[in-house]
């Protein structure tokens, strides 16, 4: 059974500065800077309009592969993919319904290289930069280069001012969440063990941020 988050969020101790509403001056900047950077953003309201967005970039027939992602879960994505009305492949079934170990491990690590990765992220500079780390590396590592495209979800709670905050973030926010989170579903602390920081998308069109109007994710 999938773990929500009001079951162990309650129990980290989180830095509550840097996970707060931006104004709409802050928002428009950060979107400027990523656009600069070179990815492709997409604004929205809701956690509802976030689906449609996400929908919307994924054509049919592509493999579709996604990180583990509070957010994800919120916008109802992942259960859209698993039992949604969609002409996708989606991996993530095909890879749990695999009883070997060292098989489905092997297909975990070709579903980096999807057609389309989806995933969540722990801080955005309003600079322009991505931050994000995994404990296995099973969502970061498709970011950078593996995944033929990637769209990242997030609330715009993450947006903090400089890389440096974006970094005090993944430590003091998104760590104590995710470590609940994995206590609770896994029964194992979790680990800032492989981390990213997303400076530049140098493929035009390759990476989408669909950024959203709404607290969500960690």
């Amino acid at each position: 059974m999938m773990s929500q988050k009001s079951d162990y969020a309650d129990d980290a101790d989180v830095d509550a500065t840097l996970d707060q509403l931006p104004d709409d001056e802050t928002i428009e900047e950060t979107v400027a800077n990523l656009e600069a950077n070179g990815f492709e953003v997409v604004v929205v309201d809701s956690r509802e309009e976030a689906l449609d967005a996400v929908q919307s970039q994924i054509p049919a027939g592509a493999s579709v592969m996604n990180g583990h992602s509070t957010t994800l879960e919120e916008i109802g994505f992942v259960e859209h993919l698993s039992e949604g009305d969609h002409e996708w492949e989606s991996l993530p079934d095909q890879i749990w319904s695999i009883d070997d170990d060292e098989e489905r491990q092997a297909a975990r690590r070709e579903s980096q290289t999807a057609d389309y990765f989806l995933g969540g992220i722990n801080a955005i500079s309003q600079t322009g930069e991505l931050v994000a780390a995994d404990r296995s590396g099973s969502r970061v590592g498709a970011y950078p280069f593996a995944a033929g495209n990637v769209v990242i979800v997030s609330g715009v709670n993450k947006i903090v001012p400089t890389l440096d905050d974006a970094l005090d973030r993944l430590e003091d926010v998104a760590y104590p969440l995710e470590n609940e989170r994995a206590q609770d579903a896994y029964g194992v602390d979790s680990a800032i063990a492989k981390q990213l920081i997303f400076r530049q998308e140098l493929e035009e069109g390759r990476t989408t941020v669909v950024l959203v109007r709404e607290q969500l994710g960690y």
